[in-house]
């Protein structure tokens, strides 16, 4: 059984609304639901305090293949 949504108001900056909205059709979801998921991640990466694995397994292979440029950068 799903659990029972509860509604709010808000104020949105109408671009990024309307992104919003342009990626929720594009996928074929409601706007509620693309809502859903994107306070998902913020609460989620709150709870987390730190990056997400994806971003520091970026960073990693960043630092491994430009390791001799970001030293000759940092004197």
């Amino acid at each position: 059984m799903a659990r029972p949504l509860a509604k709010f108001a808000t104020q949105a900056d109408p671009e990024v609304l309307d992104e919003v909205r342009a990626i929720a059709a594009k996928q074929g979801k409601r706007l509620q639901s693309v809502i859903d998921e994107a306070l998902r991640d913020f609460v989620d990466k709150h709870k987390r305090g730190k990056p997400r694995p994806e971003v520091l397994t970026a960073f990693g292979e960043s630092l491994a293949e430009y390791d001799v440029l970001y030293r000759k950068l940092a004197k």
